[in-house]
């Protein structure tokens, strides 16, 4: 039997927390919760410690006593690709796109209502089982090594750490190495998925994909086609 999926809800405003975490309850999740951004951190480590990934998402604010939402999801991309919905009260553009830099799978602005957090959580858990559901094999474009089944990246001999939705990116691209995707076509193949997604996104993420490869020499396989998207360079 299946367990539940394990939800860290990280807000130090009590009534939120309870309220989000209560919600999560009753739509059949196993919750834990962190009223500070050091809990938080001690929360995960314990379960690093013990040799298993104590969450399969965290929710979390970014304004937080102790240890800020930022540092929290800078530590969490350090040793896992763990699904990561930020809340916040800034809710503008650059910071939506300072948060995706940083390493977030999604944004949540407050005030929000309850269905929403709900959606984007069922939303992100379907994406990661459908990651680690992709068919199994070894990609190889240039000097990139793609093992599909293990979600690992090799450039040039070096591993590089990718997020799930930064993998998807890079195995889509090389499934089909000569096509120009547009920006929602190259999300919707990272995520399997119709969705819905700003271009400034996607822009991000591939700047983020970039920026890893890099000391591989490798950042310039993917191309940008100015009006249309992406591809790999021939």
């Amino acid at each position: 039997m299946e367990h539940a999926a394990r939800i860290l809800v990280v807000e130090d405003d009590d009534d939120i927390n309870n309220v989000v975490a209560a919600a999560l309850a009753r739509a059949g999740y196993a919750c834990a919760q962190a009223f500070s951004g050091s809990e938080a951190r001690l929360l995960l480590k314990a379960g690093a410690a013990a040799g298993e990934a104590p969450y399969d998402l965290v929710i979390t604010d970014l304004m937080l006593p102790g240890f800020s939402g930022e540092e929290l999801v800078r530590e969490i991309r350090a040793r896992s690709d763990v699904p990561v919905i930020v809340v916040s009260a800034r809710a503008d553009t650059g910071d939506k796109v300072e948060l995706l830099k940083l390493g977030a799978d999604d944004y949540l602005a407050k005030p929000f209502d309850l269905d929403e957090p709900l959606a984007r959580v069922s939303v992100q858990l379907r994406h990661a089982s459908r990651g680690a559901g992709r068919s199994s094999g070894t990609l190889r474009f240039k000097d990139w090594v793609l093992d599909a089944e293990a979600r690992t990246l090799t450039a040039a001999g070096d591993p590089v750490r990718l997020t799930r939705l930064e993998f998807g990116i890079v195995e889509a691209l090389v499934r089909r190495p000569k096509k120009v995707f547009t920006k929602r076509e190259l999300f919707q193949a990272a995520w399997n998925e119709e969705a819905f997604v700003e271009e400034k996104a996607v822009n991000v993420h591939v700047s983020n994909i970039r920026g890893k490869l890099k000391p591989s020499g490798t950042d310039g396989y993917i191309e940008t086609v100015w009006g249309i998207g992406f591809k790999l360079a021939e």
